[in-house]
């Protein structure tokens, strides 16, 4: 069984800094991609950034130049860092890993918990 756990949530000031980690652990043959999503209250859960393995990151426009997504494959773990936060950052952020627990395929979909993050003004 696999379980992603996340880290490093809070409130802040806008303007300020946060990183928030996501472990993956269990039965992990081989972790195709990593990344980060959020929601905020009355809002469909959109893409904050992603990291495939081998493959180039990508970003939400509104986050383009603010956060930077990083993974340690070493061990299993990937990185928002947040930077210049804004109050439209305020969410609920989850860690998404893709992941092939025992051979190269199947591949499946993890969620972590989620986090919340509130920026004040």
């Amino acid at each position: 069984q696999v379980q992603l756990v996340e880290s490093g949530g809070g409130l802040v000031q806008a303007g300020g800094s946060l990183r928030l980690s996501c472990a993956a652990s269990g039965r992990i043959f081989s972790i195709n991609a990593m990344g980060w999503y959020r929601q905020a209250p009355g809002k469909q859960r959109e893409l904050v950034a992603a990291l495939p393995s081998g493959g180039s990151t990508k970003y939400a426009d509104s986050v383009k130049g603010r956060f930077v997504i990083s993974r340690d494959n070493a061990k299993n773990t990937v990185y928002l860092q947040m930077n210049s936060l804004k109050p439209e950052d305020t969410a609920d952020y989850y860690c998404n890993a893709r992941i092939a627990p025992h051979k190269p395929l199947p591949v499946f979909d993890y969620w972590g918990q989620g986090t919340q993050i509130t920026v004040s003004s």
